[in-house]
């Protein structure tokens, strides 16, 4: 009976549930649908990826941002008025005296001074001279601390012309600075604040020999002002060339850089300083994802120098090249087209000193080889003044070597000195060069043949041989006819070359062509 009744009561209890529970289901569909008996639809499950996770930056710029600064510039501004006026009007194309004498403005500035006349001053006696004007804001950058004791790194754009500088840290502290040394060629400065009790916090660069097109960098600067600003790219290329100066070696970031951020670093997920932003390129002068910044291994050597001397001594040659194309190197005889090749060494340089000569092609210093141009003028300038180097040449189709002791590239001198070519065309006979598309004649002194004209279609002027220039050489031989050329190009063929270099000289200094030689 007692199983039973357990029985009994059970199935009652179930009868009980079951309707509890679909009275309860109705008034669930009821409350949420307002349609007792419709039908909810089955929805499929959310798109879900599960992806490797893009590692945050947090970290590096929590480390890294108080080490960075805003760099605010005040300049000696000149005033430009004086006691003479230098107002200047134009009212319809009439002067200022050609108004009429009972003319309002004209009765104004005869009361109170203007174009030509004299304020009356009454008794406060002859104003006194004015001083050299007031420091007031000119330019503001970014930088950031290289050591705990105050050394701050920036643009030399940043603060080129600046009397007085300010350190703004990124909680806001302001800090007074002083200039310890800027070098215009590579764009870098030195700042120092004096504060002995005081440790900043500061960062390192990095070994860019291990930096990679496609590794991350991070930028933080003080983008329009605005402080402490951080934003993230890639490294889009290296080695560019800006036309900026002879050492240019830029990095190249996508990382959004825009006016401000000169100065300020560019940092890689280590909080290692792999770059210093120092340009954009920008048609519109905002970000377009394009920024170049100057690689850490060339700040460390010129901050280096800074630091100790407050200059940059560096190595000169002092000679004018150009780079080696595939057309002169096979003019030449050379296996391919690297090294810098001599247009002309400057007059008491030490190039010329050790017997460079025009026309010859640098291909090395202390062994290193040299691709073009500007990695011989990086080279020579990564060494002190008074440096014995060997130098090796290509010359008259067989290697040589020189030693060169360097001098000191001048303040201002360009990496290439330049030549100049005050000769002008002798009224003589017009020789033919047909087999190039050129007519010629002697020049003014025998020096070389002025081209008297240039066949359009012809190689010459696509290589952009023009009226007016003249040649000087022919395969590094002296030529003063068209049959000095015609002996060397002969000659050319016999060994078996296919083009030939000319030496051509024009208003903008002398440069290397290399033209076909016609085997016909």
């Amino acid at each position: 009976m007692k199983v039973d009744h357990m029985s009994e009561n059970k199935g009652r209890s179930l009868k009980s549930i079951l309707k509890t529970s679909t009275s309860a289901g109705l008034a669930a569909m009821m409350l949420v649908t307002a349609a007792p008996f419709a039908a909810v639809p089955a929805l499929a499950a959310p798109v879900e990826v599960n992806a490797p996770q893009v590692p945050s930056f947090g970290d590096v710029v929590q480390a890294v941002l108080p080490a960075v600064v805003s760099v605010r510039v005040q300049s000696n501004v000149q005033n430009t008025s004086s006691d003479e006026s230098n107002f200047s009007f134009n009212f319809g194309g009439r002067s200022f005296e050609d108004l009429p004498d009972d003319h309002p403005l004209k009765r104004f500035f005869r009361e109170f001074g203007g174009p030509g006349m004299e304020a009356p001053r009454g008794d406060r006696g002859p104003r006194a001279e004015r001083g050299p004007g007031r420091l007031r804001p000119t330019s503001q950058g970014s930088g950031f601390f290289i050591s705990e004791d105050g050394y701050i790194v920036t643009n030399n754009h940043v603060i080129d012309d600046g009397a007085a500088f300010t350190i703004v840290m990124n909680d806001g502290k302001e800090y007074d600075a002083k200039l310890v040394g800027k070098d215009s060629r590579t764009d870098l400065a030195l700042l120092k604040i004096d504060e002995p009790d005081t440790k900043f916090t500061y960062v390192k660069f990095a070994d860019d020999e291990k930096v990679r097109v496609g590794d991350w960098v991070v930028a933080v600067g003080n983008p329009f002002g605005l402080g402490g600003t951080v934003t993230a790219g890639i490294i889009s290329a290296r080695g560019r060339n800006i036309g900026s100066g002879p050492y240019d070696d830029y990095l190249q970031i996508d990382a959004a850089v825009n006016r401000g951020n000169s100065g300020g670093p560019g940092f890689n997920l280590n909080g290692e300083v792999v770059g210093i932003n120092t340009a954009i390129f920008s048609p519109s002068g905002g970000n377009v994802g394009i920024a170049f910044a100057i690689p850490a291994s060339v700040a460390t050597d010129v901050i280096a120098k800074l630091k100790e001397t407050g200059t940059v001594s560096r190595g000169w040659l002092g000679v004018q090249i150009q780079p080696v194309t595939q057309d002169i190197a096979d003019s030449l005889g050379l296996a391919e087209d690297s090294g810098a090749l001599v247009v002309a060494p400057q007059a008491g340089s030490p190039g010329e000193a050790a017997g460079i000569k025009q026309g010859d092609v640098v291909t090395a210093v202390n062994g290193d080889p040299v691709k073009d141009p500007r990695e011989l003028a990086r080279r020579i300038a990564a060494y002190a003044p008074d440096t014995t180097v060997d130098v090796s040449l290509w010359r008259d189709g067989k290697a040589t070597e020189v030693k060169v002791k360097l001098g000191e590239l001048p303040a201002d001198q360009a990496a290439s000195a330049e030549t100049e070519n005050n000769a002008a065309p002798a009224p003589e006979a017009e020789q033919e060069l047909s087999n190039l598309g050129l007519s010629v004649r002697p020049a003014d002194g025998g020096n070389g043949l002025a081209i008297v004209d240039v066949d359009p279609d012809s190689d010459a002027a696509d290589k952009g041989l023009k009226a007016g220039e003249t040649i000087t050489s022919v395969n590094n031989q002296e030529v003063s006819s068209a049959a000095d050329v015609q002996k060397v190009l002969d000659q050319a063929k016999k060994d078996g070359r296919t083009r030939a270099l000319f030496q051509v000289e024009s208003e903008s200094g002398s440069r290397f062509v290399a033209l076909p030689i016609n085997q016909g």
